[in-house]
């Protein structure tokens, strides 16, 4: 009998595994109630992996089962934070130092990184600077909300790393010793270059301990950009965690590979870049609306008790245009930071410094003022004007709908690397 029994046991087996093998597609029962959970203004045909669309199948089909909204952790009690080899216990403050790689020897990498666990349960909110090292606005940032923290009133915990890039900051350059972008190498790899392994280092041993997670910045390259927030918002979880900003405008930004916000969104944290000002120098005023727009995050996620209040709603952009020099010479700007525009309306002129011949620069669009280039000496095609184009949150996203976030884990590394010279483009100044 036992020799019959083996084969037949081998057998049930593999039929088993065949039907479990089956059910890793969703029926048409699931498929429906899938469609009926997303608002029908949001609801548009998304491009189908692997031919499936060209085969019959519904392009929303899931690689695996969506995970629910991003809400305060469901738990009775706040427990220990382990990180960077620590334990941080509920109603407690510590200052730790993450030392990356050590990739430049002995310049090191020596960046505080601030962890303030409250004795109420809730969610992991990380705050980081400085991941450009001439961006000087959202350090302060991180460091004001990081002071203000109370353990024994919040809910959840902060992780506050103000300079992520403590090289580029020490020689006030936006790069890396090596000229690389770190901002262009998450979540990194083990063995490649030393941005890339910096990146691992500070992914795998911070972010992933986060549940949300805002990244400040700067324009960059003598320019400023109006506060704003700027996210993936075809992700359900990112447009969400976007509305927690105040009156703080939303840009819709699918981003680049290599940015820290689209690394952190594909291991399953809800990220955002916060842009802030210009470069090289602290903005008060931008500073302060930072800070409350953190703040206005924090009670919105049931961390604090203080709320906030905004008079203004929140503008959300679904597409937003650079205008860019037509000559070069000396531009000398007149449209603002948050003012409105109208299609042909004077932004600025550019004057021939020899001839003090004038040409004017025109909006192509009507919009909003979200980010410029400071007056200076600039080349043809050089992008001077960024505007927004408001729309209504369904307007947003009116590109294809993602799936959810993955479920919570370390994001695909990056296999191959950038180009050593590479800068990013100027409509993308993350």
């Amino acid at each position: 009998m036992r020799a019959f029994a083996r084969p037949l046991l081998l057998l049930a087996l593999l039929l088993g595994l065949s039907g479990a093998s089956a059910q890793d597609f969703p029926s048409a029962e699931q498929l429906a109630a899938q469609q009926k959970s997303v608002p029908s203004a949001l609801l548009t045909q998304a491009a189908a992996p692997n031919g499936l669309a060209a085969s019959g199948k519904s392009a929303l089909l899931p690689a695996r089962p969506p995970t629910p909204v991003p809400s305060v952790p469901e738990t009775s009690k706040a427990g220990p934070i382990q990180i960077l080899g620590s334990y941080i216990a509920p109603g407690e403050r510590k200052t730790l130092d993450w030392r990356g790689a050590d990739v430049f020897g002995t310049i090191g990498n020596v960046a505080p990184v601030i962890v303030t666990n409250g004795k109420k349960a809730g969610p992991v909110l990380c705050l980081t600077g400085g991941i450009h090292g001439d961006e000087l606005n959202g350090i302060e940032v991180v460091n004001r909300i990081s002071r203000k923290l109370d353990a024994s009133k919040l809910a959840g915990a902060v992780i506050a790393v103000p300079i992520v890039n403590f090289q580029g900051f020490g020689r006030g350059s936006r790069y890396l010793p090596d000229r690389r972008d770190l901002n262009r190498f998450f979540p990194g790899t083990r063995s490649g270059s030393a941005a890339s392994r910096l990146a691992y280092d500070f992914f795998n041993s911070v972010v992933l301990a986060c549940d949300y997670l805002i990244d400040f910045h700067t324009g960059s390259f003598e320019r400023s950009n109006l506060p704003q927030v700027r996210g993936d918002l075809r992700i359900r979880e990112v447009l969400e965690f976007t509305k927690n900003f105040g009156a703080t405008p939303v840009l819709h930004s699918p981003g680049a590979r290599g940015m820290l916000r689209i690394a952190a969104t594909e291991a399953g944290i809800p990220a955002i870049t916060f842009e802030i000002g210009a470069p090289i120098r602290l903005e008060i005023k931008e500073i302060e609306a930072g800070t409350l727009a953190v703040e206005t995050v924090m009670h919105k996620l049931g961390m604090t008790e203080k709320l906030r209040v905004w008079t203004e709603r929140q503008a959300v952009f679904y597409d937003a245009t650079w205008v860019r020099a037509p000559v070069g010479g000396m531009l000398i700007g007149q449209a603002t930071l948050g003012s409105r525009v109208t299609q042909g309306q004077l932004l600025a002129t550019i004057r021939d410094p020899i001839s003090g011949e004038e040409l004017p620069v025109l909006a192509s669009v009507n919009g909003k003022v979200i980010g410029l280039a400071l007056n200076q000496m600039v080349l043809p095609g050089y992008a001077i004007y960024h505007l927004g184009k408001e729309a209504t949150e369904s307007e947003a996203v009116s590109s294809a709908l993602k799936p959810r976030l993955l479920p919570r884990g370390r994001a695909d590394a990056q296999e191959e690397e950038q180009e050593e010279d590479q800068d990013e483009d100027q409509d993308r100044n993350e």
